[in-house]
C-alpha cells in the first residue's frame, strides 16, 4: 500500500488527533497520504507540503487504501463512500467498542507500518440494499424500521421471498447482515452470526407478543417490510441514518447487494477473538487480581 488516505470523525477531538499523526506516520513511512480539508489544518506544519488535501470523492483516483478515525460509525460512513469502488478500510477505534474499527490507537505506528508493508488480510463483508424513490441505498449493518417520536407501536407485515413470515406489532424492526448482528440488533436481543454465515435476521424491536423471536434467514431471500399500521410515524434508517418516512400502506424491499465492503484486519487475530475482548467472555473473577479478599 503505496497511497493512503485519512478519514476521520470530525466531531471527535481524538479521531482528529490520531488521524493527524497518522498522516506524519505515513508520510515518513515514504506513503502518499490524502486527507480531507477538515484535516489539513490539524497536520503538523513540517508535512503539509507533503500531504495531498482532496475531498473523499477523489479518494478513489488517488488512494489504494482508506484509514478511518473514529468509531463503526465512522467506518460505516468511509464505507458508504468507498462501496462503489471496494476501496479497502482500514478503521481506528478512538469511541467505546469498535467490533469494525478494530485497531488500537494505541500501537498507530506499529499498526499503520505493519498494513503499509503487507502484513494484514483482506475480507468481504455483506452489504444490504433497497430503493426509496427511485434512488438506491445500501446499509452494512442493517436496514430499520421504526416509530418516530411517539409511544404507539407500529405494525408491520413481514414477507421472506413473497412468503409471509407474520405481523410485527412493535416499537419497529430490523433487517440485518451478520456485520450488523453486534450493532442495534443485538441491544434488541438478536443473535451473533460470524461475518461469514451466509444469512440474514429479521430481529423486532421491543414487540407486543412475547412469542416474537429474531429469525434468521438465507441471504439469497428478498424481504418485504409492508407497514399496515404507522402508528404516530415511522421512519427508515440505514446503519443509523435516516433515508425515508413511511406512512401506512407503505413497504419497502431490501435484498443482498452485489457490492461488498473489504475490511482490512490483523493477520493474527479472528472475530473470535474480537468477541472475547470486547464482549469479555470467558473473563474469570477469581483472576481479577485487585478483587476484594474474603
Amino acid at each position: 500500500m503505496k497511497r493512503v488516505a485519512v478519514y476521520e470523525n470530525t466531531d471527535k477531538e481524538e479521531a482528529i488527533k490520531y488521524a493527524a499523526k497518522a498522516a506524519e506516520v505515513l508520510v515518513n513511512l515514504g506513503v502518499e497520504c490524502v486527507v480531507r480539508p477538515s484535516l489539513s489544518q490539524y497536520l503538523p506544519p513540517h508535512i503539509e507540503g507533503s500531504v495531498k488535501v482532496h475531498e473523499v470523492c477523489d479518494f478513489d483516483k488517488l488512494a489504494d487504501m482508506v484509514i478511518s478515525f473514529g468509531g463503526d460509525g465512522t467506518l460505516l460512513s468511509a464505507a458508504r463512500e468507498m462501496l462503489m469502488c471496494e476501496m479497502p478500510i482500514m478503521g481506528f477505534n478512538v469511541g467505546k467498542l469498535g467490533f469494525l474499527a478494530e485497531y488500537s490507537v494505541l500501537e498507530l505506528e506499529k499498526n499503520i507500518s505493519q498494513v503499509v508493508n503487507g502484513n494484514f488480510r483482506l475480507v468481504d463483508r455483506s452489504v444490504l440494499e433497497t430503493y426509496v424513490n427511485n434512488k438506491r441505498y445500501f446499509a452494512l449493518n442493517d436496514f430499520v424500521m421504526e416509530k418516530r417520536n411517539t409511544s404507539k407501536m407500529i405494525t408491520v407485515a413481514v414477507y421472506s421471498n413473497e412468503h409471509c413470515v407474520g405481523d410485527y406489532r412493535a416499537d419497529g424492526i430490523v433487517l440485518t447482515t451478520p456485520t450488523g448482528s453486534t450493532a442495534y440488533s443485538l441491544s434488541c436481543s438478536g443473535p451473533i452470526i460470524a461475518p461469514s454465515a451466509k444469512v440474514l435476521c429479521i430481529t423486532p424491536i421491543s414487540p407486543h407478543t412475547l412469542t416474537l423471536r429474531p429469525l434468521v434467514i438465507p441471504d439469497t431471500n428478498e424481504v418485504t417490510f409492508s407497514l399496515t399500521d404507522a402508528g404516530g410515524g415511522v421512519i427508515v434508517v440505514a446503519d443509523g441514518t435516516t433515508i425515508t418516512e413511511l406512512e401506512t400502506g407503505d413497504s419497502i424491499k431490501i435484498k443482498l447487494s452485489e457490492e461488498r465492503v473489504k475490511l482490512i484486519k490483523p493477520q493474527d487475530s479472528s472475530y473470535y477473538d474480537i468477541l472475547r475482548n470486547k464482549l469479555l467472555w470467558a473473563a474469570n473473577s477469581f483472576d481479577n487480581k485487585t478483587s476484594a479478599k474474603e
